[in-house]
């Protein structure tokens, strides 16, 4: 390789780069949205479902403003297309920092990338198809018997969507814990010896990113924490490879 091509870019063309590719995340974004939206409201009766079949007989859903029957469903097809254009917002993230990567550090970064992507799906499934019917079972049992249960449709996808993004980001943490042994910051053995402040780590952010009840609280905690110990356990096994590499 050239030497010219070594040579560091300027300011001006980091910030052009930055700009195509956050418009390249923009037209993902858009493209999905056109898709998903003629979709909406199918998309939100199947969200709702883990709520809607556990309500008492007689009780549904309602929409306490106006415009919630339709603003409700676009939104939920605006931030599924976000999800939905995951992999291009991360490869442009990627894309845009590789360059500053060692070569060695460059080889793992598809991998992590793909599993970055797999990670924040599962994320969401477990969200969807574990947390849901626990926490719901739990919201819709424990009331005064002479209440009614009638969720308004905004205030539920509100919930489900925090739900759904924590649950996403807290799944990162095995990519989180690799990327910080492979590039120096910390290692294993270190990250191990703090274990307990990582656990309790692990309940504060479940405590400020979910609702204020227990049960959604520890299934994040619980999950993050054996996630973290995958990271450990990804990252003892892929840092003597880089470093033979390098030799």
């Amino acid at each position: 390789m050239s030497d010219a091509a070594d040579q560091p870019m300027p300011l001006v063309a980091h910030l052009i780069e930055l700009r195509d590719r956050f418009r390249n995340i923009l037209i993902a974004v858009f493209v999905a949205f056109l898709c998903l939206f003629p979709f909406a409201n199918e998309l939100y009766t199947y969200v709702s479902e883990p709520l809607r079949q556990l309500l008492p007989e007689g009780s549904s859903m309602i929409a306490t403003e106006v415009a919630s029957p339709f603003l409700t469903p676009f939104k939920l097809s605006l931030v599924l297309a976000v999800f939905l254009a995951m992999p291009v917002i991360l490869g442009q993230i990627w894309g845009f920092i590789a360059p500053g990567l060692y070569k060695s550090e460059k080889r793992v970064a598809f991998p992590l990338l793909a599993s970055s992507v797999l990670l924040f799906y599962t994320g969401m499934a477990f969200a969807y198809y574990v947390v849901f019917p626990l926490i719901f079972g739990f919201f819709t049992t424990v009331g005064p018997g002479d209440v009614s249960v009638m969720t308004d449709i905004n205030r539920y996808l509100d919930f489900v969507l925090k739900l759904f993004f924590a649950f996403g980001i807290a799944f990162e943490i095995p990519i989180a814990a690799v990327i910080l042994i492979l590039t120096g910051v910390t290692t294993a053995e270190q990250l191990a010896k703090n274990r307990s402040y990582v656990i309790v780590g692990c309940f504060v952010f479940g405590m400020l990113l979910t609702p204020p009840d227990v049960i959604s609280q520890t299934l994040l905690a619980l999950p993050m924490w054996l996630l973290f110990e995958i990271g450990l356990l990804m990252g003892r096994v892929l840092k003597p490879k880089e470093e033979d590499s390098d030799r």
